[in-house]
């Protein structure tokens, strides 16, 4: 089994003002790294990872602070297990963000559906909320480093969003060609 390299970021930044700080956290996050605790994260090798926290290091060399940017592998494979536990735990929970979003994006249509409310700027809201729902799954897909548990319900839940926007549209193209 091939060993798994990471990437392992410590950082220290002075603490006003807080924007640097949250600054930081957020570019890190959307990285997809995992912080093992204040100030230390984790992300897998790869040449984009590499490149970025060395600009992250430079940012906080700018902002007066201390960073470590070191190569690391696991002692053994129940410690790389937990490291990868932990990624798709993370990417679990934006998942569950994502699936919380399918639900409101169902109940809107079907709320639509209920009042019989089958108009082109209904139709046009709906499908920019469903472009968005598509938007996020990919950005969540990207950071799926190690196939979190939850991903095939996501690309089955979209894909049941995408299939009832295309029947409330059905249904919007019909009520418009009934009125003509």
């Amino acid at each position: 089994m091939k060993t798994q390299s990471w990437l392992l970021l410590t950082y220290k930044v002075p603490p006003e003002p807080a924007k640097h700080r949250v600054a930081l956290w957020r570019k890190l996050k959307s990285m997809g790294a995992v912080y093992l605790q204040s100030g230390v994260c984790l992300l897998p090798k790869s040449d984009d990872h590499v490149r970025r926290l060395k600009i992250l290091e430079n940012d906080i060399s700018e902002i007066a602070g201390e960073s470590l940017l070191l190569e690391t592998v696991a002692l053994d494979r129940s410690q790389e297990d937990k490291v990868m536990v932990r990624f798709k735990a993370d990417r679990d929970e934006e998942y569950k963000e994502f699936l919380d979003k399918c639900k409101d994006f169902e109940a809107e249509i079907a709320k639509e559906i209920a009042a019989s409310h089958y108009t082109y700027a209904e139709l046009e809201e709906n499908d920019v909320d469903l472009k968005k729902l598509q938007s996020w799954l990919e950005k969540i897909r990207k950071l799926d480093f190690y196939g979190a548990t939850l991903a095939t319900d996501a690309e089955q839940r979209l894909k049941d969003c995408e299939a009832l926007l295309e029947s409330y549209a059905q249904r919007v193209f019909e009520a418009h060609d009934e009125n003509k």
